[in-house]
Parts: structure tokens; sequence; C-alpha cells
């Protein structure tokens, strides 16, 4: 844009200085992005964001709207100062927060229009120690009542799935999936049965609180729309993505399914190759049959994704079946109770829900739990089966589960055979051990209040009291591989080797010890614990270094 036609797009776009919007001449941001208490880029911010949020625009007069530009950006760059900004704007949202650059074709003059973010429920945004408001153009330190009005604030979280569709009717519903809703609304609701009689379709739509006042949300057209219906939920994807791979990551086969969703988890189940599995255990020579998944893990899972899934990323729900022994489920979103472990310990219902009309429904037609026992459900019956127990990945903004259909660790399964007193929050700790997966401190104290491991963080293992109950042989020297001698037992090794054969390089010291530390030390850890050794033995006057820098007996 030339200047004029700049100046006359502010004009346009920011007509006049008010609460949400300001102009700023400050031509050189040397000293204005973080100066004196009022007058800066961050004081305005947090006046801007303690409003409704709105723009802050530089490189341009006030009153006059001239065009200045920006002459000395200083270290600056629309790109380094949003880092900086949040920094030092306490509470400033950083999602919608962005700096657009304006350069002027004629006269090269830049201008920054930085559109400000409303500040979060309950949270006034700080600046130099203070939240700032404006009131009219003018910029002041936060009033009593504005502060009192931002932590009174009511937080309700958007809930996309409650949203009505104007365009949509009853007729864009899928009849079949109708049908089989006001079974599955009998099952989870039975003394509602007698009453569901005098419904009509659009009653029944209410009631199992699919629909809203007659009007088609959202949450309907998801369960219960019809394939040439997805369009209501555009740019949104409601879609389930099942694919089949080899042993070695390479792709099978593969389906996509679309609403009603009430009926396409059916339709994925079947594409599952739930095989039946066999397994023999300990003293015994009769096996134990049954399918490779249990269906409600199965089922659960995948109805878990559907129910909090956040459908604004616009991404499929995945369903990855490895031919050889297992599955994996993932939806877009952030795990909202935090950890795995905070669902199995707590045994409750989360209080809130990503999709809460959408989560509702789905209880209603007797897809879902929530009382808080679905996850939980799903860990006792891979244990039941003496399977590894589920694996959650909250990582990169998806929650991934890998449910495994056969036994992987003997050891694991035998310690589940002859330790029946693990409660199943015990038993997923002691998984994370095994795997080497990392503790909180929380958890360590309580393994080690029970004495069911050994070691120094972060090296734990087994300890004798799980592992002696499985009787296994292969258990029990595994146990005392991983226990550690006492330093002294080295300390008389290493004085032993030196005694003789005269000397001993560290070469020597490290084949004399290296197998014979904990396995559950690394290589360089193991260099470090023979290192420590050889000092202590040299500060305590047992050993010097001689001209070769080889380790002989002190006289």
């Amino acid at each position: 844009m030339t200047e004029s036609e700049l100046k006359q797009y502010i004009k346009s776009s920011f007509p006049i200085e008010n609460e949400r919007c300001e102009w700023k001449e400050f031509k050189n941001l040397k000293n204005v992005v973080k100066g004196h208490d009022g007058e800066d880029i961050i004081s305005y911010l947090s006046a801007i964001s303690n409003m409704e949020g709105g723009y802050l625009v530089i490189g341009v007069k006030d009153k006059t709207l001239e065009i200045v530009g920006i002459e000395n950006f200083h270290s600056y760059t629309k790109d380094n100062i949003k880092r900086i900004l949040i920094a030092d704007c306490i509470n400033l949202p950083s999602e919608g927060l962005t700096i657009t650059e304006e350069q002027t074709t004629d006269t090269h003059k830049t201008v920054w229009i930085i559109k400000v973010p409303k500040h979060s429920p309950k949270q006034p945004v700080y600046a130099h120690g203070k939240p700032w408001q404006r009131i009219g153009d003018s910029l002041v330190e936060m009033t009593p009542e504005r502060k009192s009005a931002i932590l009174d604030e009511i937080d309700i979280p958007y809930d996309w799935s409650a949203e009505i569709v104007p365009d949509a009717a009853f007729d864009d519903l899928d009849t079949e999936a109708i049908a089989k809703a006001k079974i599955e609304f009998v099952k989870r609701n039975p003394t509602k049965a007698d009453d569901m009689k005098g419904w009509d379709d659009m009653k029944f739509l209410d009631k199992a609180k699919l629909t809203i006042k007659n009007k088609i949300t959202r949450t309907a057209l998801i369960l219960l729309g019809k394939e040439e219906s997805e369009h209501f939920l555009l740019p949104s994807v409601a879609k389930i993505r099942w694919c089949l791979k080899t042993g070695v990551n390479e792709n099978k086969d593969y389906e996509i399914f679309s609403i009603p969703f009430l009926l396409s988890v059916d339709k994925l189940y079947q594409k599952v190759r739930n095989i039946k599995y066999r397994y023999v255990r300990e003293n015994t020579l009769f096996p134990d049959e049954m399918l490779r998944y249990d269906v409600f893990n199965i089922r659960e899972p995948l109805n878990n994704c559907i129910a909090h899934q956040d459908y604004t990323k616009c991404a499929r729900i995945e369903v990855v079946e490895f031919e050889d022994d297992h599955l994996i489920f993932s939806n877009y979103g952030q795990f909202i109770p935090g950890t795995i472990e905070n669902v199995i310990e707590k045994d409750c219902p989360e209080s809130v829900y990503r999709n809460r009309f959408l989560v509702e429904a789905m209880r209603n037609l007797n897809m879902i739990e929530t009382e808080g026992g679905g996850i939980r459900k799903v860990f006792i019956n891979q244990k039941i089966r003496f399977f590894p127990l589920p694996d959650y990945d909250m990582s990169n903004g998806q929650v991934k589960v890998t449910i495994t259909g056969r036994v992987i660790d003997e050891t694991f399964a035998r310690i589940l055979t002859n330790n029946k007193d693990l409660t199943l929050y015990e038993i997923m700790l002691l998984d994370k051990v095994q795997k080497r997966k990392t503790l909180s401190d929380d958890e360590i104290i309580l393994l080690k209040k029970h004495k069911y491991i050994e070691g120094r963080k972060p090296n734990f293992y087994l300890a004798e009291k799980v592992v002696k109950p499985t009787g296994n042989t292969t258990l029990k020297a595994e146990y005392i591989r991983n226990r550690n001698f006492d330093d002294q037992h080295f300390k008389d090794m290493i004085l032993k080797y030196i005694e003789t054969f005269g000397k001993a390089s560290r070469t020597d010291i490290n084949n004399l010890l290296f197998d014979k530390l904990s396995d559950v030390l690394n290589s360089e850890q193991k260099y470090r614990k023979m290192g420590n050794l050889l000092f202590s033995l040299r500060k305590d006057g047992f050993i010097i270094a001689n001209k070769k820098r080889e380790w002989i007996l002190k006289k």
C-alpha cells in the first residue's frame, strides 16, 4: 500500500481511539516497549486486554493519523517481540496476540498493528506489577470496580457440540441411527421405557439430549446424522479412519467412516481382526483361550475419542490396527484430567468435559461411562488377562492409547499372577518401573513405602518383595543383577587385583568391574561409578598413581 492507502486503511479499520483502539507514534522502540509506567507499549497492552481486547497501532501520530513510521526498531522484530511482550505482560494470553507489519510502497514507512486478545477469565493482565485499563482514550491504573468485575467473572467454557445448526432439519438424520438410539436409550434408562411409548421422534431426541427444543445440534448430527449431512459441520471434520498395518508399519488396508457415529462404531468394530489368543500359564498344561481384545477395550477407547475429540482442529479420529498384537486409538485435544494416574487413583468422574453436550448424549445412548469407571475398566480387563496395561501418550496436542492383545512381558505377567494384593494403581506404577518410565516424587514415595522397588533415582528396579513370590529363577537372577553390592565390595576387588598383579590401568579396572555393576546403570553411569571408587581409594590413602598413570598400592 502507498502511504495514502495505508492511512485510509487505518482510518477505516481503526477509526477512533477508545477502550479497544490506541494510536501511538513511537518512532523509536528502544525505550518504549518497556519504559515508564503507564506510557509504554506493555502498559497499553495490559489496558486493552483488561477491557475486551483490541488493537494498538504503532507508527501513527495521535489525533491526526499521520503516518510517521517506526524509524528505530532497536533489536525488536515482529517475530521476536511477541515473546518479549508475553514475558513482560503477566497473564497476557499468547493465543490471539498477533503483530502485523505494514510498509508503504512509496515512502517506505513501517507501521505495526498489534492485535491484543482479551484477558483470560478471572485473570487481569499486569504490566510493571500493576493492572491497567482504558477509560475512554485515557490509560489509568485499574479501578477496584473493574478488577472485581474480572475476578468475579463466571467462566463458562464454550461447548462446540451444543451449538444449534440453523439449516439442519429432522430429515437430515438417519432413521436407522434413530431406531438404534431408542434401543440403547432404554438399555441405559430402563425406567423410562413406558414413558417412551408416548414420545414422537422429536420428543425422544430432546429427552435423550441430542436436540434442543426440536432444534438440530452438532451432537445430533455427529451421532445420528446422515452421511450426506456432514457438510453442516464444515469446516470441522467428523470422520474416523481405520488403518491396518503390518508388523513393519506398512499400510495393508484402510477405511474411512463418517457420520452417524452411532452406527459407525459398530462398522469399525467389524473391521478389527479380533481373533482368538491362547496363553499357557505357568504350572499348567491347559491354555487360556480368549479373544485378543476384550470387546469393551475396543469400544471404550473409540467412544472416548468421539466424546473428547476437539472437532475444531479439523482432524480425523484415528484407529490403527497392527497385525501382530496391538491397537492405537488417537484423537485431538488435551487430556483434561492431566494424567492417566489421576483417573485411576481417584476413580471418580471428571467435573469438566470438552464436549459436555455430546458426552451427556453419548451417556444416554449407552456409548460411554461418565462415572469414572470406563478407563479403569479397560485397565482391569488387561490386568485380568495378564496383558500389558494400556499406554497413554498425551504429547503434541493429542491423546493416544495403545491396547495390546497378547502377553508381551512374561516377567510382568508372573508378577500379576503371584502378587494378588497389588492395587490397580500400584500395578500401573510397577509397569512404569518395568518400562523404565520416569516416576514422580509422590509415586516413588508410595512404592518405597510398600517396599515394591529398590535402587536410587532414576535407576529403580523391582524389589525382592515383588520378585520372590513368582518363584521364577529368571526373575530372581535379574533381581540380583539389578541389585548393586555396596561400595566396599568393589573397592576390595580393586585392591585385590592390584595386590595380585602389582598395578592396574583404568582399562583394567573397567574390564574388572563393568559387567559386575548393576544392570540398572547405563554405560556412562558405570564409568562414573568406577571413577568414584578409584577417587575414594586414593583419597583414603590406599592407592596412588605411578608415572605411567597406573594405580599401585601406597606403601
